[in-house]
């Protein structure tokens, strides 16, 4: 069947998020972040990540901005920055304006000029996802901006990607499910997706019960996967 929908994940995926650790650090008064900020922006990322899959299994939802800025605490402490307030209020503000990756406004142009659907499915909360959507200037080029708040647990719950379907009334396979994390996108295989991991730094794959039907180096060629 035809691709009818393209949906993609956001942080990582749309947007870059690393971008505020790095603006950060270029700024002067930051000076103690300059050489870090590879390694707290790592630790931010993968803590984000981990407390939204022990919150699932736990079943303790939280708000992601909740666990964006527990992640950040963490991260923080890990590189020796803590207690800098002026600093994580710095980079909290900045995470609220991530930079969309160079091909990602060409690229949703070209799906929405081959008729083709378009929505983002996140983690995120949507004042999050709507500050980074308006940020990026992208809002024209999405039919709807989906978040895991309609359901109270993260991805990779089923739940979540029942939003698709709910949202747009198609099959499992008119779908094209992308995103940067790997275990995301074997998620979306296992339910039923066709799916695109955007592995830009080039990471083993993930063993799990499903693998992601494409291995992408970036979004360019989305448009092609999509039949367009």
């Amino acid at each position: 069947m035809a691709i009818t929908t393209c949906i993609f994940d956001a942080y990582g995926t749309l947007f870059d998020v690393t971008a505020a650790a790095r603006q950060a650090s270029a700024e002067p008064e930051f000076e103690a972040l300059r050489d870090k900020w590879p390694e707290l922006a790592a630790h931010w990322r993968l803590k984000q990540l981990q407390y939204t899959w022990l919150r699932a299994v736990a079943n303790a939802h939280a708000d992601f901005w909740d666990v964006t800025q527990d992640g950040l605490d963490w991260s923080l402490e890990a590189t020796g920055l803590q207690g800098d307030d002026r600093l994580r209020q710095r980079l909290l503000d900045l995470y609220w304006e991530l930079q969309a990756y160079p091909e990602v406004p060409e690229m949703l142009a070209a799906l929405k000029a081959g008729g083709l659907q378009t929505a983002i499915l996140s983690n995120g909360s949507p004042p999050m996802l709507d500050g980074a959507v308006q940020s990026a200037g992208i809002e024209e080029l999405l039919n709807d901006v989906l978040s895991v708040e309609a359901v109270g647990v993260f991805k990779p719950h089923s739940r979540v990607y029942d939003l698709v379907q709910k949202r747009f009334g198609c099959d499992r396979d008119e779908v094209l499910f992308v995103s940067s994390n790997g275990w995301d996108a074997a998620g979306a295989s296992g339910y039923g997706f066709i799916t695109a991991w955007v592995n830009r730094a080039n990471e083993p794959m993930d063993r799990l019960p499903w693998t992601p039907a494409h291995v992408l180096p970036n979004l360019s060629t989305i448009p092609a996967l999509a039949g367009l």
